[in-house]
């Protein structure tokens, strides 16, 4: 039996009906409020970063890449952005930058849509969530970001919002990364600098679903354990997992899957365990 085959096995309990049916309708408005809250503390120390970067290799990469527009913040995770719908997007490469760029009904929109990008490592990764769109090309967007040379493997999360795009950018050993948010015109633009050295692989436990494909299987697992903070990790045989935590011990990792699975409707659906921070589970 397959990972999916026995997630869609899953008896779904009943106070669990309610959230899934109302998952495709509400999930944007719920994602925006707590991911704001989350990162509202990191958006604001990003903003004292205006027309600096100080994160180490990346000012080589924004001397070759030519600016338009006003600077808003630059950040390594977080969030920013304003609240629309109906924005088409697309992307070009310049040297090690990744540009997104966005308009409706073909005009340049002069501020992005809301977003955040998160870093996670094991393997180390950015995973970026876009609001208000509904025109996105993610062929296009996973030809240009692996295009680049740091970047390691691109893929895409499904979620339950049609307004709402998420991808994943795995980088390479070593790398390092900013985001820096524009307006008039508004962009966004993906920086990628390498450090000269290489972090020293360490055990990085998680609490994780089984292996299955891409789809909705996983989408639903982020609205039943949305408040652990699940993330999804491409497997090392190219299934995808659901994943709580990045815990430094097992003990933590303990703990934590204690707490889950005492919650009622728990269905008894994750494991702990353990990769290096520079590999994949298997």
């Amino acid at each position: 039996m397959t990972g999916k085959d026995r997630y869609e096995q899953i008896e779904i309990p009943a106070q669990l009906a309610n959230v899934m049916e109302s998952a495709r309708h509400k999930a944007a408005a719920r994602k925006r409020s707590l991911r704001l809250m989350r990162y509202s503390s990191v958006v604001a120390a990003s903003l004292a970063l205006l027309f600096v970067v100080n994160i180490p290799g990346v000012a080589n990469a924004l001397s070759k890449v030519p600016v338009v527009g006003s600077i808003v913040q630059v950040l390594q995770f977080g969030g920013g952005g304003e609240r629309t719908d109906g924005v088409s997007v697309n992307t070009e490469t310049v040297a090690d930058v990744l540009r997104i760029n966005f308009d409706q009904a073909g005009e340049t929109v002069s501020s992005v849509p809301s977003y955040t990008v998160e870093h996670r490592e094991a393997p180390n990764r950015l995973i970026f969530t876009l609001n208000g769109v509904r025109n996105f090309d993610y062929d296009a967007v996973k030809s240009d970001l692996l295009a680049l040379s740091l970047v390691e493997d691109v893929y895409e999360n499904i979620i339950l919002d049609d307004s709402a795009m998420r991808f994943v950018v795995e980088l390479k050993d070593g790398v390092t990364h900013s985001v820096s948010e524009y307006r008039d015109p508004g962009y966004i633009e993906l920086k990628l600098a390498f450090t000269g050295k290489q972090a020293t692989p360490r055990e990085v436990f998680y609490i994780r679903s089984e292996a299955m494909p891409q789809g909705e299987s996983l989408a639903i697992l982020e609205e039943i354990y949305y408040e652990d903070d699940v993330t999804f990790i491409k497997t090392a045989g190219g299934g995808f997992i659901a994943a709580i935590g990045g815990f430094d011990t097992r003990e933590e990792a303990e703990q934590r899957l204690s707490e889950i699975s005492s919650r009622e409707g728990y269905a008894g659906d994750l494991r702990i365990d353990s990769w290096m921070s520079n590999a994949h589970p298997e």
